[in-house]
């Protein structure tokens, strides 16, 4: 069976605990595109220091955090929403979940409070994989592949959103969310 059949557009890859990779310890990763040339998505819980307004030349009214998206391309600024009647452009990557899309409705929306911070996650870099390597790396497993819906992904905190997806999956992966990060410390 090709382990490619197991991750796609809209899945999540929930780091395991011993990962290996700095870049996605304890990450959680929503796919934006998994096909033969390669893979593409967003760490939903890593964030910055920044706020989106920190990284514009326009204001944005409210304070509303950056999350790393991943270890490629820093310099670039993405969004996932869940705002299609707002925000027009966008891509589908699961039920109730949009990348990208209009940006300049974006701005202005934020700016009238018409968009909820609660709406959108912004993202500078991603997490980006050449074609076979994602698959590569679930052969190793390295990932566990699963998924949510649009409520859990935008309204759980970063900080709890590996540990709390782990839990709702249940079993065994309902253990491994109590996993400390560094066992010698247990």
């Amino acid at each position: 069976m090709s382990f490619a059949m197991n991750v796609s557009k809209g899945s999540l890859l929930i780091a395991k605990p011993f990962l290996g990779d700095p870049n996605f310890e304890r990450g959680v990763i929503i796919m934006c595109e998994h096909n033969d040339q390669g893979s593409f998505g967003f760490v939903l819980n890593q964030t910055t220091d920044l706020f989106l307004g920190d990284v514009l030349d326009e204001t944005i009214y409210q304070d509303i955090t950056l999350h790393l998206g991943g270890p490629v391309e820093k310099n670039t600024l993405h969004f996932i929403h869940r705002r299609p009647d707002l925000i027009t452009g966008g891509s589908e990557i699961m039920p109730d979940v949009f990348w990208g899309g209009d940006f300049d409705q974006v701005k202005t929306l934020l700016n009238l409070n018409t968009l909820k911070p609660e709406d959108v996650r912004f993202f500078i870099g991603y997490s980006g994989w050449s074609g076979g390597q994602l698959d590569e790396e679930l052969r190793q497993d390295s990932w566990i592949v699963s998924n949510t819906n649009s409520n859990f992904l935008f309204s759980t905190p970063p900080g709890n959103f590996w540990r709390e997806i782990l839990r709702n999956m249940g079993g065994e992966y309902r253990s491994i969310a109590h996993y400390p990060i560094d066992p010698r410390l247990n």
